[in-house]
């Protein structure tokens, strides 16, 4: 299931690639040719099943169990990438989670759990990555650039949503973080973009969608008609880690099928 292999002889972590999105986007980095670290909170399952069809596609890949809002976990995932791999070309920052509540009862350790993955994780798993591409310099036959940097952000850095403020102020927090990075890390040649996902059949928001009524509820926020699939957003990921983007830095692309255009005004509000 070979494509265009336009990713051969790169080096992928994908965070959190043990379901949803991240097993997508890791699977589909793997088809187009870069051996990937899967990335796993506790889904050993979930991310053994990656591995496996990524190797089925032709390319090289191992799971490595990681709480990326740990440090010292962070930096044992990057070692131990580097020790079987030699270096990392790309990461995919897309662990995260959601523990939802009224703002009035959200209790403090949700928030900052949520927080501590969605946003200090990435911050832990970018740095990591950004030092490696510094040391290791360019490798000109193999990217354009020294590195990459993904960030999955989610259509919520600009939508705000009650009842999840912890979630949507991670997200608002990862657009910043990914733009300040961008900024900063632009003259060393690594580029930095964001993913930002509307709604996309996951685990994580099963209720919204995998009911008839539900999921005619949640079209209601969507002018293209359509409940996304992970594929749409592991496309996107792929050709941001190729050359084929290499002038794009520092941009959000929002994979929403129009959410982002709030729907609710489509009649004059």
């Amino acid at each position: 299931m070979q494509q265009n292999q336009r990713l051969k002889g790169q080096i992928a972590i994908v965070t959190g690639a043990s379901s949803g999105i991240g097993k997508a986007c890791a699977i589909e980095l793997g088809v187009e040719g870069a051996s990937v670290v899967v990335n796993y909170g506790s889904n050993n399952k979930g991310a053994d099943e990656a591995v496996e069809a990524i190797k089925a596609a032709g390319s090289n890949a191992f799971a490595f169990k990681a709480d990326v809002s740990k440090q010292d976990e962070v930096k044992a995932m990057f070692e131990a990438t580097i020790k079987t791999f030699g270096t990392v070309d790309i990461l995919v920052n897309n662990a995260g989670l959601q523990k939802d509540a009224s703002f009035l009862e959200m209790k403090l350790e949700d928030w900052q759990y949520v927080l501590d993955v969605n946003l200090t994780g990435q911050f832990l798993c970018a740095q990591e990555a950004a030092r490696e591409y510094v040391k290791r310099g360019p490798r000109p036959e193999i990217s354009k650039s020294v590195g990459k940097i993904i960030c999955m952000s989610s259509v919520h850095e600009i939508i705000p949503w009650a009842g999840h403020v912890n979630y949507a102020a991670s997200k608002g927090g990862v657009m910043l973080l990914m733009r300040s990075m961008a900024q900063e890390l632009g003259s060393k040649k690594i580029r930095v973009n964001s993913i930002a996902p509307g709604a996309i059949k996951t685990p994580i928001n099963y209720d919204a969608w995998h009911t008839r009524v539900a999921e005619e509820k949640l079209l209601k926020l969507i002018p293209y008609g359509r409940v996304g699939e992970t594929i749409d957003v592991a496309k996107v990921c792929v050709w941001l880690a190729s050359d084929e983007s290499d002038y794009i830095h520092g941009e959000t692309i929002f994979v929403d099928g129009g959410m982002t255009l709030y729907p609710g005004f489509e009649d004059n509000g």
